[in-house]
This record gives C-alpha cells, sequence and structure tokens, in this order.
C-alpha cells in the first residue's frame, strides 16, 4: 500500500488529539496547531523539558502519539497489547496511518492509568535534584 498524503491525516490527527485533551486540565496545552497538539505539567517549578507528557503530530507517512510517562516508567507497558505495541517506535512514541478504534481506546485506557504517577514520580526526582 504506498504512503497517504499528510492531508489524509486529520481524522486519525483528531481521534489521538482527543485523547490527550481532556487531561487539559491539569496538564497544559503548550501546542495547539492543525497539525500538532503538545501538553505539559502545570509545575512551574520543573524545568521545561521535564514537564513535557505528551504530544500527537502529523509527519509524512504517519501521526505520531508520544507519550512519556511509559518512557519514565515502562513497567506501564507490561499489560499493552501486541496490536498497540507493533504501533511503538522508541520507547514513548505511538504510530498510526488510520483510526483503528480499539487501540485508540487502549492507548487512552494507558493515558489514564498513567498520567497520576508519572506526576509523582516527575516532582520526587526534580526535588531530590535540588
Amino acid at each position: 500500500m504506498p504512503p497517504m498524503a499528510t492531508t489524509d491525516f486529520g481524522p486519525v490527527f483528531l481521534r489521538l488529539r482527543a485523547i490527550l485533551a481532556k487531561h487539559s486540565p491539569p496538564l497544559v496545552v503548550t501546542s495547539d496547531t492543525p497539525a500538532s497538539y503538545s501538553l505539559d505539567l502545570d509545575a512551574p517549578d520543573v524545568p521545561a523539558p521535564r514537564r513535557y507528557v505528551g504530544g500527537v503530530r502529523i509527519v509524512k507517512h504517519y501521526v505520531s502519539f508520544y507519550w512519556m510517562p511509559v518512557y519514565g516508567m515502562p513497567a506501564l507497558l507490561d499489560d499493552v497489547s501486541p496490536e498497540l505495541r507493533s504501533r511503538m517506535q522508541g520507547k514513548s512514541c505511538f504510530n498510526f496511518n488510520r483510526v483503528d478504534e480499539p487501540l485508540a481506546r487502549e492507548l487512552d485506557a494507558l493515558t489514564v492509568r498513567s498520567l497520576a504517577a508519572y506526576r509523582k514520580v516527575v516532582k520526587t526526582l526534580f526535588l531530590k535534584a535540588r
């Protein structure tokens, strides 16, 4: 199958964006364009790079969903299905080129169960570094 044009990814982007958007607040939107959406912790005392939690971005051949809690706490992926795991690139990125509703629901559940733990870990690490 030939790669899809970037303009075909609107529905994929919107579905993945919706997974993250429901977490604002407590997370803070730092980018919201037709091709990029990003969220940070609402923690001004934490340095900027450590505040980044996740985002969605349209790239040439797919839409990428970045979720930093799985990078910092890989055990969160222990119960992830092989289908969702096959969408992973690297340690915290999931790529989609079409809307796959069962995987979107699984990714949504992963974001919900990992967010509270991630916020605690990031703040604890920062406070220890002081």
